[in-house]
């Protein structure tokens, strides 16, 4: 089943897209910072800025997504 028709499944892939952007900005800042602007790219720039500001909610949201996994 694709992760885009389970709810459950596309609230993880946008955790972990979330957490994956916030790593490589936080690694390589330049990496997202050039595609800012951009329409498509600039998503990525959103998610990391997210990442960064909202970090406590966006941890204990993986925290309940693997205690979800791990009751499944």
């Amino acid at each position: 089943m694709s992760a885009l028709f389970n709810f459950s499944s596309l609230l993880q892939v946008i955790l972990l897209l979330i957490c994956s952007c916030t790593y490589v900005h936080t690694q390589w800042p330049s990496l997202l910072d050039r595609y800012k602007e951009h329409e498509a790219l600039g998503a990525f720039w959103k998610m990391a800025r997210l990442g960064e500001r909202a970090s406590p909610y966006v941890s204990l949201a993986c925290i309940l997504m693997a205690l979800n996994q791990f009751m499944s």
